[in-house]
């Protein structure tokens, strides 16, 4: 029974701990000096995550990977400034390298998007579209296909997003968005023929 006294005055006084000490002892393995860490800096560090990543499922995922950074051999020395100042920049340097890496994985995706579409249909109307650039012949021929359709290619081509992005926007299965930009395309790519046929 004596434990439980001496118990609560060792957690009052981690918390009157500065956050230098606290780093110190968890870099010497008292794992739960984190807590006391999180409960301090996991607002700042999710509020600038969520600043920078605009979602708050990838905000969440970044703060605990921030804070599992500081349990290993981690850059910060209490001698060149705060903890709190060091998580801040540590956490922008973090989402920005996220950012970049999401505009890369979202360019190979409609880069591969695109090369999956001109294989279906070599005479890709997509390069015919660039050059009208949204002539009213195009949107006549656009108003041929379905709505589905319609909705599919206006996203990817005058959007500029991936068929995963599409796929989650109209809440539908990446193997639909695909059929339909390949039958949309076909569509496309014959209506287009015809109207030059008449012409």
């Amino acid at each position: 029974m004596s434990s439980e006294p001496n118990s609560h005055s060792s957690e009052a006084d981690n918390l009157n701990q500065t956050d230098a000490d606290l780093f110190l002892q968890l870099q010497n393995g008292q794992t739960d000096t984190l807590a006391i860490l999180y409960d301090r800096h996991a607002g700042l560090v999710y509020g600038i995550a969520l600043k920078f990543l605009g979602n708050p499922t990838e905000a969440e995922d970044l703060t605990q990977d921030i804070f599992l950074i500081l349990t290993r051999e981690c850059s910060y020395d209490s001698k060149r400034g705060s903890l709190r100042t060091y998580l801040a920049i540590l956490t922008r340097s973090r989402a920005l390298d996220l950012l970049r890496s999401r505009s890369r994985s979202q360019k190979k995706l409609r880069e591969r998007s695109l090369t999956e579409n001109a294989i279906v249909s070599p005479n890709n109307p997509m390069v015919d579209i660039s050059q009208l650039e949204r002539s009213s012949e195009i949107q006549q021929a656009l108003e041929q296909l379905s709505t589905k359709e319609q909705d599919v290619l206006r996203m990817a081509y005058y959007q500029g997003l991936s068929q995963s992005e599409i796929a989650k926007q109209l809440n539908i299965a990446l193997g639909t968005v695909k059929s339909r930009s390949r039958r949309g395309l076909l569509k496309l790519r014959q209506a287009l023929v015809n109207f030059r046929g008449q012409s």
